[in-house]
C-alpha cells in the first residue's frame, strides 16, 4: 500500500479537499454540509411523533444520512486496511506533560488510560465522556449546528452566527485543553 495512503496528509492538501465539499454541496443540489443535524433526522425517522421539531421533510435531507454513513465506512475501511504501525505520534514535549499525568501508552487512536470501559467508571472517566458528551449534545444545540456545519460550510458562505459559534468552539477548546482538562487528569 503506498504511503500516500497510509499516512496523515499534510492541512495544505487535506484542508482545500474538505473546502472543495462546500461549493460540490452547493452545485450539486443547494446542499448545506453538516453532521448533527443527522440526529435529527433519525429521530424524526425512527420516532415519528407530533412534536413539533421533528414535523419537517426529513426525506430531503436523506442525503446527509448517507454521507455520514460514507463516513463511518471510510473510517472503517481505513481502520482495517490503511492503518500504519499503529503507533500515534505525539510531540515529546507533551508526551512528557502527559507522562505527569500517567498516560504514555500511545498504540492507539486516543489515551488507553483514560478511554476504556474501567476508566468510565471512575470520576475522572465519567466527567470526560459522560459529562464531555453532554457538553458537546448541548453546545450542538445551543448553536443550531456542529463545528463541521459552522466552521466549514457557515464560514465559507459568510455566515455571522457561524463566525460567532467558531470563535466560541476554538475558545472553549483553548480553555478546555489548557486549564479544565489538565485539573480533570489530576483526579
Amino acid at each position: 500500500m503506498p504511503s500516500t495512503v497510509q499516512e496523515p496528509w499534510p492541512w495544505y492538501i487535506a484542508g482545500p479537499l474538505i473546502g472543495l465539499t462546500v461549493p460540490a454541496l452547493l452545485l450539486l443540489g443547494n446542499k448545506a454540509f453538516g453532521i448533527s443535524s443527522n440526529l435529527r433526522h433519525l429521530c424524526a425517522v425512527c420516532f415519528p411523533a407530533k412534536i413539533p421539531y421533528f414535523q419537517y421533510d426529513y426525506k430531503s435531507e436523506s442525503w446527509n444520512l448517507w454521507f455520514a454513513a460514507g463516513i463511518m465506512a471510510g473510517a472503517f475501511l481505513a481502520m482495517q486496511f490503511l492503518h500504519g504501525d499503529g503507533h500515534v505520534a505525539v510531540a515529546p514535549a507533551l508526551q512528557q506533560e502527559l507522562s505527569g499525568y500517567g498516560i504514555n501508552d500511545y498504540s492507539s487512536q486516543v489515551p488507553v488510560q483514560l478511554y476504556n470501559w474501567p476508566a468510565l467508571l471512575t470520576l475522572r472517566g465519567w466527567l470526560l465522556l459522560v459529562g464531555g458528551g453532554f457538553l458537546v449534545g448541548f453546545g450542538t444545540r445551543y448553536a443550531n449546528g456542529c463545528t463541521s456545519g459552522h466552521s466549514i460550510f457557515g464560514l465559507s458562505t459568510l455566515q455571522w452566527p457561524s463566525l460567532v459559534a467558531t470563535v466560541c468552539f476554538m475558545l472553549g477548546g483553548f480553555l478546555m485543553a489548557n486549564y479544565i482538562l489538565p485539573v480533570l487528569l489530576r483526579l
